[in-house]
């Protein structure tokens, strides 16, 4: 055991080793605010000066080579790069909320969405995630070309009548209207059982597909009941919210009974698995299709916390889905509060 001297000094150790990690990161932000602002000065600098004097490609192929000359070893200042600086102050000059979050997070994540994203409250989304969740390069482009926004902005759920008002948005962000399982590499036809094998075969992918948080604690989660065995198809636990989450799996379009059964689920894990400290369970239903008025009138009077949504293994969203998208003035609204 260790002795009074041993355990101050174990927690001193702790402490500082956090004060170091913390002035690490607060050295690394701002290296990446002052880098960001230098990209942005030059970005500025060249399109003034194109402007003022005509100058054209010529000149910022010129450039690239003088300050490659200049600065050898120094990354950032290829032709192409300067390129996407100038193309990165036009496209934030005039934007009072967008200009100040684009210094959140680093310049390959900015000229991802800068490139890959048309919609400005679309990139504003975006910027916002990558900062919360820390979004590596790799998933943020997975999270665009999954088309993330629009699953976020769809999605279908009683969290607002179920929910304390402090986590409901994060709970939002935790269910997609749909999700993308092409990595399954299932056929159009196939079982409940072989869903959710491949599913476990290729729980990485899951996870990264379902959003930020979430770790897996087990499938095929046996509950007894009255001396009768129940199973949930997946329990999951969400770090941020602090919550078990069931999901079920449905290869069928959504019935309504499928949302009471879950109701059951989520009441036998309140009851009996939820620790103290965690927040009320959440349920999940996902199925290979959904109908947006039955799934509104199948979660209007539940008073446990449900999403539905459904599933495909194709990453573009139906034509159908996309004019069910809210208007321009409610997507204002909504990606203010995240």
């Amino acid at each position: 055991m260790l002795n009074s001297t041993e355990k101050e000094y174990s927690s001193f150790l702790i402490e500082i080793k956090e004060k170091i990690r913390s002035a690490q990161y607060e050295a690394l932000k701002s290296v990446n605010t002052r880098v960001i602002s230098l990209y942005w000065e030059i970005g500025r600098s060249i399109l003034e000066k194109q402007e003022k004097l005509g100058w054209g490609k010529s000149v910022v192929e010129k450039l690239a080579a003088d300050l490659q000359n200049e600065f050898p070893g120094v990354g950032g200042f290829s032709s192409h790069n300067l390129w996407r600086m100038r193309k990165f102050y036009v496209n934030y000059e005039n934007e009072e909320k967008l200009a100040p979050l684009v210094q959140e997070i680093g310049w390959t994540h900015n000229v991802i969405i800068m490139e890959k994203c048309d919609d400005r409250l679309q990139k504003i989304f975006y910027l916002k995630m990558t900062k919360k969740f820390g979004w590596t390069k790799n998933v943020l482009i997975h999270q665009i070309e999954n088309q993330s926004y629009e699953k976020y902005l769809l999605n279908q759920t009683n969290f607002d009548s179920t929910l304390p008002e402090e986590y409901r948005n994060q709970a939002k962000l935790a269910v997609k209207d749909k999700y993308n399982f092409d990595f399954l590499e299932l056929g159009e036809k196939h079982s409940e059982k072989e869903l959710e094998s491949s599913i476990i075969q290729n729980i990485r992918k899951f996870l990264l597909e379902m959003g930020g948080y979430f770790t897996f604690i087990g499938n095929q989660y046996r509950l007894e009941i009255d001396k009768e065995e129940y199973f949930i198809d997946l329990l999951l636990f969400h770090r941020k919210l602090k919550c078990l989450v069931a999901v079920e799996l449905k290869i069928g379009k959504f019935k309504p009974e499928h949302a009471g059964k879950m109701q059951f689920y989520l009441s036998a894990l309140n009851d009996r698995m939820k620790l103290e400290d965690e927040n009320p369970s959440i349920g999940i239903i996902i199925c290979k299709s959904k109908k947006h008025t039955t799934v509104e009138y199948a979660l209007k009077e539940l008073n446990k916390p449900i999403g539905i949504a459904s599933y495909s293994i194709e990453k573009s969203l139906p034509d159908s889905l996309k004019t069910l998208l809210p208007s321009a003035e409610d997507i204002e609204k909504i990606v203010e509060i995240l």
